[in-house]
């Protein structure tokens, strides 16, 4: 079963191509419904400069928003993560708890 992260962010391909050690796993892409000869198949899309691809919180792109399925580019290296800071601006957000107050309404009306 596919795994959702806590985070992933949308990127165009061109940005991800401009890593000088980018490489593309296309057999991994999605699957998408053709008809050839009269008959419905399902093959994998091609990715053209239009496309976008998914940077997920580990690093690794995927063609989806899932994790561990379509994994395009996972060749994750202290050169991609910084690739991944310092040209597409990529931070995983810390997200502080929120702790929700009654309003003065609510308090009178307790027991």
């Amino acid at each position: 079963m596919a795994t959702m992260g806590k985070y992933c962010k949308a990127y165009p391909i061109q940005k991800l191509r401009q890593f000088s050690q980018w490489t593309e796993n296309a057999e991994n892409t999605r699957k998408e419904k053709k008809e050839i000869d009269g008959k419905e198949v399902e093959v994998n899309r091609e990715l053209t400069d239009d496309d976008f691809l998914y940077l997920q919180e580990n690093y690794v792109v995927t063609d989806g928003i899932f994790k561990d399925e379509n994994i395009i580019f996972d060749n994750v290296t202290p050169e991609w993560k910084e690739f991944c800071h310092k040209s597409l601006a990529f931070e995983i957000p810390v997200y502080e708890p929120v702790q929700v107050k009654a309003s003065a309404g609510q308090e009178k009306s307790k027991p």
